[in-house]
C-alpha cells in the first residue's frame, strides 16, 4: 500500500463543495463518511445556500490519503464536486507565548463545535501590491497589526468559532478560513467588524465565500 503522507504537525484539511447528479447515491455518501470517520478523519457536513454549491464536506486528518478516499467516496456518491480548498491546520506565528492548550487546540480542533451551526468557509490572502505589501513590513508591525485582528475577533467569543488554515502552495490563497456561529447574523458580524482592522482594510483580499448549515449526514442526504 502507499505510504501515508502526512503534515510534520497538525493535519491535513479539504473542503468539498458539490451538486448532487442524476446519479446519487444517498447510502453511498453516508457510508463514505462513516467509513472515513471510523479511519479517524473528522467530518463536518453542511447543508448549503445559494446557487455555489448543495453541499459542503469539511474533513481533517493526519493522513492525506484518508482525506482523498473520502473524496472517492463522495464522487462516488454521485455528488459532483464544484470547487475544493486544500489546508493544514497550523500555529500562526504570531501565536508564540500562547498557552499550549490553545495551540494544541488550533492544530487538533474538535468540530463540530455545539450549538453553532451557523458555517462559513472563504479564503484569503495578503495583498503585495506596491505601497500595499504585507510582505515587505517589519515582523513587529506585522505582529501588532495581527494583534488588533485577534483583539476584534475575541470579542465574538461564545458566538463565533474561527478555525484558519494554511494553504501557501497548496491551494490559490494563502489561508482558509472556517467559522462556526450561534446565528447567521453573527457570521455577518464578525466578517463586517474584522474588515475594519487595518490587517484586514489595508491587506486582505478574499475568495469566494460559501455558507450554509452544519447538518448530520443522514440529514443532509434527505435534503439532496
Amino acid at each position: 500500500m502507499s505510504e501515508s503522507m502526512s503534515p510534520s504537525t497538525g493535519l491535513g484539511v479539504v473542503h468539498l463543495f458539490g451538486k448532487p447528479g442524476p446519479d446519487f447515491d444517498g447510502q453511498a455518501l453516508l457510508n463514505s463518511v462513516k467509513a472515513a470517520e471510523n479511519a479517524g478523519v473528522t467530518v463536518v457536513c453542511v447543508s448549503m445556500l445559494g446557487h455555489k454549491a448543495d453541499l459542503a464536506v469539511m474533513a481533517l486528518a493526519a493522513d492525506m490519503r484518508e482525506l482523498r478516499n473520502l473524496q472517492t467516496g463522495v464522487q462516488r456518491a454521485g455528488v459532483g464536486i464544484v470547487d475544493s480548498y486544500v489546508s493544514l491546520t497550523e500555529v500562526s506565528e504570531y501565536a508564540k507565548g500562547m498557552p499550549a492548550e490553545m495551540l494544541n487546540s488550533r492544530l487538533y480542533p474538535q468540530l463540530p463545535p455545539a450549538g453553532k451551526n451557523a458555517w462559513c468557509f472563504y479564503p484569503m490572502s495578503k495583498r503585495r501590491n506596491p505601497g500595499q505589501n504585507w510582505f515587505t513590513l517589519e515582523y513587529d508591525r506585522r505582529k501588532e497589526l495581527m494583534e488588533e485582528h485577534g483583539k476584534s475577533g475575541r470579542a465574538f467569543a461564545g458566538r463565533v468559532i474561527q478555525l484558519v488554515t494554511g494553504s501557501t502552495g497548496l491551494d490559490d490563497f494563502e489561508w482558509g478560513v472556517t467559522l462556526f456561529a450561534v446565528h447567521p447574523d453573527d457570521l455577518k458580524e464578525v466578517v463586517y467588524t474584522m474588515r475594519y482592522d487595518e490587517a484586514s482594510a489595508e491587506y486582505a483580499e478574499f475568495g469566494s465565500f460559501y455558507v450554509g448549515m452544519v447538518t448530520p449526514v443522514h440529514e443532509l442526504i434527505s435534503q439532496l
